[in-house]
């Protein structure tokens, strides 16, 4: 386990340890708050040893984003009791459930634009942020995101991505101050290692499109026959508390698209460890872009499923696509 990470869990240990103790001194025979004082002090002491982060069973790491979850786990996935396994499997349901409930209709309709979607978790759980939120005055909010890691943790990281968001677009600030909250926000609530690439903007009844990135692979503009790359590019979220962000304003035409992604599509790797990359994206796109969005969408991930060639998915994967159709209203 990298040094940096250990000195955050001891850290946070030293922290809860103190709080402990000052709930066991004012609590009366409180059996559950003493076991857990004792269990932060042996994790402290496995982490004065060298054996913290170690399963007790078979000696193996355990993982990292089980233990920036809880820094007093002491079993690898692998060696969890049953009923350990089966409470794991219920928060596993649950999140899955929650996750699900997050995510925006797909095939939506709004200010003259048609934006579907293809949301695909690597396991229960995603760490992939996706949304849209039409506006009444015709504008329609839209962002696509991966936040860092994998399971659980990621997941709980793109939820409190979409409660940011939605929280902050009801202030209606200029898209730029929008992010720069946000990754303040995401920043001082998260741990040091937890961040989040994004793209977002708005798209107007108007045919433009308002666009800011924080670290996100570039979105990609097709218009007539052509695919080029949109690049606005700003750190990821959360990445430092003081982050600017520059956006990018389009004025596209009727029957133009906008394709964005995670990276999970083009770091979609063969047997042979080979990207299927932005370059394939982009000539693929290309050569897709008199489809409608759903197809387009489609086009895409059978794209990258293809250069696969049966090879095991390693990372979530999404795709949304918004098209400027204004004579359809």
């Amino acid at each position: 386990m990298p040094q940096v990470i250990q000195s955050m869990i001891r850290d946070e240990l030293s922290s809860r340890r103190i709080k402990l103790e000052r709930a066991v001194a004012s609590a009366s025979e409180d059996g559950e708050l003493t076991r857990l004082l004792s269990e932060v002090d042996a994790a402290l002491e496995r982490l004065q040893t060298g054996r913290y982060g170690l399963c007790e069973t078979c000696h193996d790491p355990i993982e990292t984003d089980r233990l920036m979850a809880d820094p007093i786990t002491r079993f690898c996935l692998d060696h969890l009791t049953s009923s350990e396994q089966k409470a794991l499997q219920e928060d596993l349901d649950l999140a899955a459930r929650i996750q699900k409930g997050l995510l925006p209709a797909s095939g939506l309709r709004h200010g003259g634009w048609d934006v579907t979607y293809h949301y695909e978790p690597l396991g229960p759980v995603s760490g992939d942020y996706c949304d849209l939120l039409p506006k009444e005055d015709g504008r329609l909010f839209f962002a696509l995101g991966d936040a860092a890691g994998k399971g659980v943790a990621a997941s709980m990281l793109m939820a409190h991505l979409n409660a940011m968001f939605r929280t902050l677009i009801e202030v209606d600030l200029p898209l730029e101050d929008m992010l720069e909250r946000a990754s303040r926000v995401f920043c001082e609530s998260t741990l040091p290692t937890h961040y989040a690439t994004l793209t977002c903007g708005w798209a107007r009844p108007s045919g433009e499109l308002v666009i800011c990135s924080a670290g996100h692979p570039p979105s990609i503009l097709l218009a007539g026959r052509g695919a080029t790359e949109v690049w606005a590019q700003g750190l990821p979220l959360g990445l430092f508390c003081q982050e600017r962000f520059k956006p990018v304003s389009l004025a596209l035409e009727p029957g133009d698209t906008l394709l964005m992604y995670s990276d999970g599509l083009t770091e979609a790797r063969d047997a042979a460890g080979e990207e299927f990359g932005r370059e394939r994206l982009l000539a693929l796109a290309a050569e897709s872009s008199a489809l409608s969005p759903e197809k387009l969408v489609a086009a895409c991930v059978r794209g990258a499923r293809g250069h696969q060639k049966g090879a095991p998915r390693t990372d979530d994967l999404t795709v949304m696509a918004l098209r400027w159709s204004p004579s359809r209203d």
